[in-house]
């Protein structure tokens, strides 16, 4: 069983080694159980006391982490705690809760960054988002290794990763260049906040070290057996409409939605359903694939004269882009408020 320091170890080098520009991989084709046994329990996991030895010369890695539910919650102080074992941990998180913001930036106004006192940790809270957040953490301590998101109240499963906040953190430090890790768990019980620390601590275990994977989304069940890799589960959902009327009597309505279809084998959901903790590789690449070469193969458009151009590259033509672009009515009103 290797030691917590060894994989601090691991982790340094593995970022000090990384290209400028990483590459998202694809999410995993199927389910694969992690291989069992002393290797996997969160048993087998040795504190830094436990093992003796002594934290590496090298520059101890930082690992910023952040959160969707509010820098007041207890699982992002479990989840730092965790994390400091492994490297210097910074807190930076939404000053008020922001479940189910998605990927949204603020840009219509300035954005502060407060020292806040959590236990034994150094933390800010950030008047924005989950992705203000760590773009703000990053800003602020400079060569961060890696951004860990959560540990949220609730399950990140399937079509989730489109409006969670916690995974908008991860994947804002992979758009960062950084890696990202979220990790999601059910609103605890009494006991399950105990029992889950050293699962916890054995999924850092097992992604820190490993520089080939910028993005990934973990989810605990309640009373995990083991570690499985999945894909997305992607199903359709009843949506609804909930009416109702507040005490005055004007109209209120709450967004619901019920799944039509059962969990797909080999994904997250089907995982959690089987007390497996889920861990799913994903990539910030949305392009279809197959849809695209089939596009290209029986509905040509202008492919092969763009491709034959040889014309030089015209940096006028890139920076026309980018005021196009800084344009929009967002950063039109960022760029308002700097006058």
């Amino acid at each position: 069983m290797r030691a917590v320091s060894d994989v601090e170890d691991d982790l340094v080098t593995a970022s000090l080694d990384l290209p400028a520009q990483r590459l998202p991989i694809g999410a995993a084709s199927g389910t694969r159980v992690v291989k069992q046994g002393d290797a996997h329990s969160p048993d087998g996991v040795q504190s830094p006391s436990q093992s003796g030895s002594q934290v590496a010369a090298t520059r101890r890695v930082r690992i910023l982490v952040s959160n969707d539910d509010s820098i007041y919650s207890p699982g992002i102080a479990t989840l730092a705690a965790a994390a400091s074992e492994f490297g210097n941990v910074r807190v930076v998180a939404p000053d008020v809760e922001q479940s189910s913001t998605g990927h949204a930036i603020t840009a219509s106004r300035p954005l502060s960054y407060r020292p806040t006192k959590l236990p034994g940790i150094e933390a800010y809270r950030v008047n924005g988002t989950p992705a203000d957040c760590v773009a703000l953490g990053a800003y602020q301590w400079d060569r961060v290794d890696v951004v860990l998101a959560g540990l949220n109240q609730g399950l990140n499963l399937g079509n989730a990763i489109w409006h969670s906040g916690t995974l908008a953190a991860a994947k804002q430090a992979a758009l960062l260049g950084l890696r990202g890790i979220a990790l999601s768990a059910p609103p605890p019980d009494d006991d399950d906040s105990e029992a889950l620390k050293p699962w916890i601590r054995r999924a850092l275990e097992i992604l820190l070290p490993d520089p080939t994977l910028p993005l990934v989304n973990v989810n605990f069940p309640r009373r995990p057996r083991g570690f499985v890799w999945t894909r997305v589960s992607v199903r359709r959902y009843d949506g609804c409409v909930v009416p109702m009327t507040d005490p005055r009597g004007r109209p209120l309505y709450w967004f619901t939605t019920s799944a039509l279809e059962g969990a797909e084998p080999g994904t997250d959901r089907w995982a959690i359903e089987r007390a497996w903790i889920s861990m799913t590789p994903l990539r910030l690449d949305l392009t279809d694939e197959k849809a695209l070469a089939a596009c290209r193969s029986t509905r040509p458009l202008d492919e092969k004269a763009a491709a034959s151009e040889n014309r030089p590259h015209e940096p006028d033509a890139e920076l026309s882009v980018r005021e196009d672009e800084a344009k929009a009515p967002a950063a039109a009103a960022a760029a308002e408020s700097d006058d």
